[in-house]
């Protein structure tokens, strides 16, 4: 392992890409501490763990997305969940308009540039929506309790509406997003890995402090009393995390190997002969997108319900939406399901790979070329991914299941299994390929000896 980090840090390239995603990635730290300009920290810190209370509460789940800045009502509250609603309402329009798809097919680095300017449009307009929410949540619990907001902007009133704190509120928070958003481009350009996908990830991983801490505190080991936890139910979500994370490996990492066979052709003045071959599809090729999706397109009609309080509609609503019910549960395995389709049917493109094969003289036994080849792909890819879809959907829900069950606390259920360790996998498989393909270009043996990665 120490041989293997040497390699990589031997390759000048490789080295500054990854320093480069360090220094990106402490600056998303750093802004998760910087405070909204007139918010009490600690004060809303202590509000929010009491309003909580240790449940499976919806914003529990935002603040481990976005590493305990929203919470804390700092500058990157927000993280980049709005982008990611941005990218699901672009994707899912790419979906269902025809003409995007054919724009997209004839002319696809126009095509993307039109993308990233509607994600980047739609990201501003759900990042400024969402701040204003958050300030009108501010300032309800600063009525209820004084002191989480200081009283001279408060005080700062047009027709009995505080304009000076939404205004800072929406600017600072908007600009916060805008920035992760940024900082994910860059890193995906410049850098290792895919960058929004580890802004998450880094957040996540900033809370095994506390998840730890949380553990020792329920065991009560100082005590005589038995504590919330038993050392029985800590074996078992230490079992369940390692379950978790390979049955994560074995489906991001499994495909279905479609046998190829080459007719003989004529190159210059000689014959090549046929050969073999094969064409991998993952069993998932959508990896851990799914999941993010479908965590982040519940996280907004339930966060905008918990904003706008219980006694609305929508805040009714979002009690039946609150992580651990039974209700959240379906709808977040159908739509890890659907994202798992619409994912797949945006980026596999069967059509193109029958013309490539057509071209090549490349054929499938038993399928001929063309048409035929492109709907046995299409119909292959759709069992597959069907399969893929339940495992990951059964994955992400099982540790949820297990934890109410035992009667585990929220914090902890939530880092040891399902969203949190699928998404960490996940972009760690990813991250792990960008570098290995680095190594390999320049002629090192991979990132490890054994255990390596398999499809290569």
């Amino acid at each position: 392992m120490i041989e293997a980090i040497r390699r990589i840090f031997a390759i000048p390239e490789l080295r500054s890409k990854i320093f480069y995603t360090l220094v990106l990635l402490t600056v998303c730290r750093v802004g998760a501490y910087i405070s909204v300009p007139g918010i009490n920290a600690d004060v809303a810190t202590s509000l929010f763990k009491y309003a909580t209370g240790g449940g499976q509460n919806l914003f529990q789940l935002v603040d481990i997305f976005s590493g305990g800045a929203f919470a804390k009502m700092t500058v990157f509250a927000l993280g980049v969940m709005p982008y990611i609603q941005a990218s699901i309402v672009l994707q899912l329009l790419v979906a269902v308009i025809p003409s995007l798809q054919r724009e997209i097919r004839e002319s696809p680095d126009q095509g993307r540039r039109k993308l990233s300017k509607w994600t980047r449009t739609g990201t501003l307009v759900f990042a400024l929506f969402q701040a204003t929410l958050f300030a009108g949540y501010a300032l309800k619990m600063n009525l209820a309790t004084p002191g989480i907001i200081v009283p001279e902007i408060v005080s700062s009133q047009i027709f009995g509406l505080s304009w000076l704190f939404y205004l800072i509120v929406m600017i600072t928070m908007t600009a916060g997003t805008l920035l992760l958003m940024w900082i994910g481009e860059q890193i995906t350009e410049k850098g290792v890995g895919n960058g929004i996908s580890l802004i998450i990830s880094v957040g996540i991983l900033s809370s095994i402090p506390s998840t730890i801490g949380s553990v020792v505190k329920q065991l009560n080991i100082g005590s005589q009393e038995a504590g919330q936890l038993s050392f029985v139910s800590v074996l078992a979500l230490i079992i369940l995390f390692v379950l978790i994370a390979v049955g994560t490996i074995l489906i991001i990492q499994g495909q279905r190997r479609i046998p190829l066979q080459y007719a003989r052709r004529i190159v210059g003045r000689h014959e090549v002969q046929g050969g073999s071959s094969h064409i991998p599809l993952k069993i998932n090729y959508a990896g851990v997108i799914p999941v993010i999706f479908a965590s982040s397109f519940l996280m907004f009609p339930a966060t905008i319900g918990q904003f706008m309080g219980k006694e609305s509609w929508l805040g009714r609503l979002s009690n039946y939406l609150s992580p651990g019910s039974w209700v959240y549960m379906v709808i977040y395995v159908l739509l890890i399901l659907f994202f798992t389709y619409v994912w797949t049917s945006t980026q596999f493109k069967p059509e193109q790979i029958a013309s490539d094969m057509k071209k090549n003289g490349a054929f499938i036994p038993g399928i001929r070329q063309g048409k035929p080849t492109q709907e046995f792909l299409e119909s292959t890819m759709s069992r597959i991914t069907l399969a893929g879809a339940v495992f990951l959907a059964i994955i992400a829900a099982l540790p949820t299941l297990v934890g109410r069950l035992m009667g585990v606390d929220a914090t902890i259920s939530q880092f040891f299994g399902g969203t949190s360790l699928l998404i960490l996998v996940g972009v760690i498989l990813d991250t792990m390929k960008q570098i290995e393909s680095h190594l390999l270009m320049k002629r090192y043996d991979g990132f490890m000896t054994k255990g390596r990665l398999r499809g290569r």
